[in-house]
């Protein structure tokens, strides 16, 4: 069985579009989004993000012109396992937060560095708590706010799973605020439609996540402060299906490591 063709690219902002990777499903949502970022008098794109090794979706990455970079947010393979291949397909260097993840001669991307690719100047943030890899990218020039590709950091809907223990609920709150200072930049998400305005999700996000702290609080009082990850779970996350059940333990596992190193235990 094959899957269904991806759209084609879509126009995300003034400086970005994106393929849909053919790969969704409950963490993927739609799919990734592979953005192709490029200046409107440049003849090179760089590629955020370039999703699972789908030959056909590599390629279209590739594309009929020059691609000078590769980017990845983050670790998962749902964003680097087609890295490779689209270097061996346009000979751009991959560069990532983990080495792991840079070929061609990329170097590993520093928090606070400037980019220049594609006539565009791409800002580097270091964002962990999804991941400890995890990065946005920001446009301060496309449009009137700017824009920022926020992985999985920020998703266009829904809420951010915590790769626990490599992401640290304490880590993406401090994250958030650094998002937060962005002010209403446009979000192009790595799963999801783009929003509006950084600076609202992010209030959001952290809304959502001191609401579910309150909630893991209560869960203790009735349970008892040792109760296991899969009892907290049963209680707070009682409404989550199977398919993200793994999701929502880690995020419990999260969310009781912060709990419990405020607490001093």
């Amino acid at each position: 069985m094959t899957s269904a063709p991806s759209p084609g690219l879509q126009r995300s902002s003034a400086l970005t579009q994106f393929f849909l990777a053919p790969n969704p499903g409950p963490m993927s949502l739609d799919g990734t989004n592979s953005y192709v970022i490029t200046a409107p008098d440049a003849s090179a794109a760089v590629i955020v993000d370039p999703g699972p090794e789908d030959e056909d979706h590599l390629r279209r990455l590739a594309g009929p012109g020059t691609v000078e970079l590769i980017l990845v947010t983050h670790r998962h393979a749902d964003h680097t396992a087609g890295s490779r291949r689209l270097h061996q397909l346009t000979g751009a260097p991959v560069r990532a937060a983990d080495p792991r993840h840079c070929h061609g001669g990329g170097e590993p991307l520093l928090d606070g560095e400037n980019i220049h690719g594609a006539g565009v100047s791409i800002g580097v943030i270091a964002t962990p708590g999804h991941t400890s890899d995890s990065v946005c990218f920001h446009l301060p020039d496309d449009g009137p706010a700017g824009s920022v590709l926020t992985g999985d950091t920020i998703l266009g809907r829904g809420t951010t799973m915590l790769d626990y223990p490599d992401g640290t609920l304490g880590d993406y709150l401090g994250s958030l605020d650094r998002l937060e200072a962005l002010g209403p930049a446009t979000v192009l998400p790595a799963h999801g439609p783009v929003l509006p305005s950084l600076e609202e999700v992010t209030r959001k996000y952290r809304a959502h996540r001191l609401e579910r702290l309150d909630q893991i609080r209560a869960a203790l009082e009735r349970l008892g402060r040792d109760a296991s990850v899969a009892a907290v779970a049963d209680a707070v996350y009682a409404d989550v299906g199977p398919s993200v059940r793994r999701a929502a333990e880690m995020s419990v596992a999260a969310q009781l490591h912060y709990l419990h190193g405020r607490s001093g235990s």
